[in-house]
């Protein structure tokens, strides 16, 4: 028959070997005694939790990655859309996170719920689309700063998806169709332009010059008959008289 001290030296071995915890390296154990908590948070490795005058919770000290569930929002131009979100953060000081708020995980997707809906429904929906940077900028300042108090350090905020409705769609489609025919537009007028521009120039400069003009239409006589196997009759222009009388004349005058 087993004696009572090695009843009695079982039993506070087996209570000694649950007082045992053991904490990863990204994990501390925020530790009340007696409701009392301890200054400072313990691990990581082997403690003691002595129940029940112990009690732990364990905080980790890893990126948590949250998703924002899809909220309603309302832009400034009464824009009806739905948007969610993803936010990354860590737990920087675990007191402050088991101290301060009574559960640090479910305040933080409330507040970034919140946050969410609130600055979007100050911007209009063309922002929305086209500066996702700012938005995600000012979102990550503004969680962080309502977080700090619990001791978390938001890292970052990244809008993810904006459904729009089916009409906002449409017109949206609409509007870059029309900006890309604006645009080809204006490229057309702007070609038009310097072609214009380049052709004028070259009109002041041939009428400085006259021959010019009959070597052009020389040149295009020869284009014409390289291209087509064809008998072309025209007129003789006068300049090429005229430039034979000043020959003869020059030649009269030696």
């Amino acid at each position: 028959m087993i004696s009572f001290p090695i009843i009695v030296a079982i039993i506070v071995a087996l209570y000694l070997l649950s007082c045992i915890k053991i904490l990863k390296e990204y994990e501390r154990g925020v530790i009340f005694r007696l409701g009392r908590v301890l200054h400072k948070p313990k691990g990581p490795g082997l403690i003691f939790v002595f129940s029940p005058v112990d009690r732990m919770m364990r905080v980790s000290l890893r990126l948590i990655v949250m998703d924002i569930p899809p909220q309603d929002v309302i832009t400034k131009d009464n824009v009806s859309v739905k948007v969610n979100a993803v936010l990354y953060f860590r737990v920087m000081e675990p007191l402050k996170a088991v101290l301060e708020v009574q559960d640090y995980l479910y305040a933080t997707s409330q507040l970034s719920q919140t946050t969410l809906r609130s600055v979007l429904g100050q911007v209009e929906l063309d922002d929305l689309l086209s500066e996702r940077e700012k938005l995600n900028a000012q979102l990550q300042e503004i969680i962080d700063m309502h977080t700090d108090p619990w001791g978390i350090k938001v890292e970052l905020v990244e809008i993810k998806h904006i459904d729009l409705p089916e009409n906002m769609i449409r017109a949206i489609a609409r509007q870059a169709e029309a900006e890309r025919e604006r645009r080809a537009k204006v490229i057309h007028a702007e070609g038009e332009y310097q072609s214009a521009e380049k052709l004028a120039q070259a009109a002041e400069i041939i009428s400085q010059n006259p021959q010019t003009i009959m070597l052009r239409f020389l040149g295009t006589l020869t284009e014409i008959a390289s291209e087509k196997n064809s008998t072309i009759v025209f007129p003789l222009p006068m300049e090429i008289l005229r430039a034979f009388d000043r020959g003869q004349e020059k030649k009269q005058v030696q």
